[in-house]
C-alpha cells in the first residue's frame, strides 16, 4: 500500500503559529523542536524541572522556560520529549491535571501511547510528529534551509482537525520541506523499535563487533581490524544514503561486490532472519516494552551493565586511539 506524503503546499502553517506550544524536555529532540518552532514563528515555551541543567541552555537560546506543570497549563499543545521511560510519570504528576478539553497531546515516538503506559482523556487530541533523524540533524538541516522527513500520526481526534494540527506542527520543525509521511502510532512504534534493535543499532553494532573480533582472534592487528570493520562503514553508508546500494556497489571494487553477493547471505542467513522475526514478535506483543520498563524500574541495572561492557570493548578502546589521530574529528 502506497504511503501518502505531503509537503509545504499541503499544510497550513497558521494553525501551529496560532497555538501555544509547550515542549517538555530539552534534550536531543527537545532543543531541535523548540528552536525550529520558535524560528517558524510559533509561541513556544519549554517545560523543565526547576533543577534541570538544561534550564540555562534553553534560556540562553532565547526560549521561555518554566516548570513542566506551568508550561502544560499555559499551552494548548503539549509535546512530550522527555525519555520514554520518564514520560508516564511526568504525564501523571505534572501534565494530566493541566490538559483541557480540545488541547493536543503530542509525541515524537509512540511507545507510551501504543503500549498503554499513558492513557489520555477522550476530549484531547493525541498526535505524533516523528522526525526520522536525531535532534541535532533536525536542527542543523532546518538552519540550512532543508529538513528531516517526518512521520505524522493521529491516535485520537477530539477536535476534528487533529490531522491538520499534526501536519502544521511538522511544518513548524521543518519536516514539510522534505516530506511528511502519514502513518499510525502502531506502525511507527513497532517499526521503529524493530529497526533500532535488529538493524541500525543492535544489528549493525553486533555485526561490526563480530567482524572485528574474528580478525583479532585470528591474529590480525586491532587497528587494521578497526579500519576494515568499523571505520569504513560510514563511507559506504554515505554512498547508499546518497544514491542507493547500486551506487555503493558501483563505487567499490568488483572484488568487494563479488564478495558481498557471496558472503552476505552466509552471515545474514535463515537463522538470522528467524531471529529478526522473533525480535519483531516481541515488539508487537509488548514483551520488549515490559522488559524495558521493568529494567528502568530496577535502576537500569541490565542496561548499565551492557553499556559498561561495550565501553570497555577492544573495538571502542582501539577506535578512541585511532580517532585521536584524526584532526578533522571534533574532540
Amino acid at each position: 500500500m502506497a504511503v501518502e506524503i505531503m509537503y509545504e503546499s499541503d499544510v497550513n502553517p497558521e494553525i501551529i503559529q496560532g497555538m501555544k506550544v509547550a515542549i517538555i524536555g530539552y534534550g536531543s529532540q527537545g532543543h531541535a523542536h523548540a528552536l525550529n518552532l520558535k524560528d517558524s514563528g510559533v509561541d513556544v515555551r519549554v517545560g523543565l524541572r526547576e533543577d534541570s541543567k538544561s534550564w540555562a541552555k534553553a534560556e540562553e537560546a532565547g526560549l521561555k522556560v518554566m516548570p513542566v506543570s506551568d508550561a502544560a497549563e499555559e499551552a494548548n499543545l503539549v509535546m512530550m520529549l522527555v525519555p520514554d521511560e520518564l514520560q508516564a510519570r511526568v504525564y501523571e504528576e505534572q501534565i494530566a491535571a493541566h490538559l483541557k478539553p480540545g488541547d493536543t497531546l503530542a509525541f515524537a515516538h509512540g511507545f507510551n501511547i501504543h503500549f498503554g503506559y499513558i492513557k489520555p482523556p477522550a476530549d484531547v487530541n493525541v498526535i505524533m510528529c516523528a522526525p526520522k533523524g536525531p535532534g541535532h540533524i533536525v536542527r542543523r538541516q532546518y538552519t540550512e534551509g532543508s529538513g528531516v522527513p517526518d512521520l505524522a500520526c493521529v491516535e485520537q481526534d477530539a477536535t476534528g482537525n487533529a490531522w491538520d494540527i499534526a501536519l502544521s506542527y511538522c511544518w513548524g520543525i521543518g519536516g514539510a520541506r522534505s516530506g511528511i509521511i502519514k502513518s499510525t502510532f502502531k506502525d511507527e512504534t513497532e517499526e521503529d523499535l524493530f529497526g533500532e534493535q535488529a538493524v541500525i543499532c543492535g544489528g549493525v553494532v553486533e555485526l561490526m563487533k563480530a567482524g572485528f573480533e574474528t580478525l583479532v582472534d585470528a591474529g590480525y592487528p586491532p587497528e587494521l581490524a578497526y579500519f576494515e570493520c568499523y571505520h569504513e562503514m560510514k563511507m559506504l553508508v554515505d554512498l547508499m544514503y546518497e544514491s542507493g546500494i547500486h551506487f555503493m556497489n558501483y563505487s567499490i571494487s568488483n572484488t568487494a561486490e563479488y564478495g558481498e553477493y557471496y558472503a552476505g547471505p552466509k552471515v545474514i542467513n535463515e537463522q538470522s532472519r528467524e531471529a529478526m522475526k522473533q525480535i519483531l514478535a516481541r515488539v508487537q506483543d509488548g514483551s520488549f516494552a515490559q522488559e524495558f520498563v521493568d529494567d528502568c524500574n530496577n535502576g537500569h541495572k541490565w542496561l548499565l551493565e551492557q553499556r559498561e561492557a561495550l565501553n570497555n570493548h577492544l573495538i571502542e578502546t582501539t577506535g578512541e586511539k585511532i580517532r585521536s589521530m584524526f584532526s578533522w574529528i571534533k574532540k
